[in-house]
């Protein structure tokens, strides 16, 4: 395995999570296809249809941010996480290309997101999901026990 430090200086880049398949996730910022994810996140991804390109590298600067690259380098997934680094963690953007998915990535992605948090100790990592619980409790995710305790602010209706 080889590693890179990442913008938050925490050592993550692993190729093939022991695969052999040659995929590879990183954390280096530099290397992300900002027009790539945006072009993904806002005609295909159902919660950021028709997201701005300006949000969507807003959101990357503000975010640890996780490529996922095929062996012949061209980033096939994505991931984002807002945090603090200390107490909290929001886990979302969660993309795999189409030409990509049934390999086992998605899940893979959201290990390297939980292994890369590890060392920070965060009292709570959260993300929100329609469709893919089963995929995230492999990870080690699980339903908010007490739901009526979480509250938002939302500009949607």
């Amino acid at each position: 395995m080889t590693t890179t430090r990442g913008e938050d200086g925490n050592r993550d880049k692993s190729k093939g999570s022991g695969r052999g398949d040659g995929y590879e996730i990183d954390t280096d910022p530099g290397r992300l296809d900002v027009g790539l994810v945006h072009h993904w996140l806002s005609t295909d991804a159902f919660w950021a249809l028709g997201r701005s390109r300006d949000t969507v590298e807003r959101s990357i600067g503000g975010s640890l941010n996780f490529g996922v690259y095929s062996p012949d380098g061209d980033q096939v997934a994505y991931a984002r996480v807002v945090t603090d680094r200390a107490t909290f963690a929001w886990l979302c953007d969660v993309y795999v290309a189409p030409a990509h998915r049934g390999r086992g990535l998605g899940a893979r992605l959201a290990t390297a997101v939980r292994d890369h948090l590890a060392p920070y100790e965060l009292k709570r990592t959260m993300l929100a999901t329609v469709d893919a619980h089963e995929l995230y409790a492999k990870v080690g995710f699980v339903t908010v026990p007490d739901p009526e305790q979480l509250m938002i602010l939302s500009r949607e209706q």
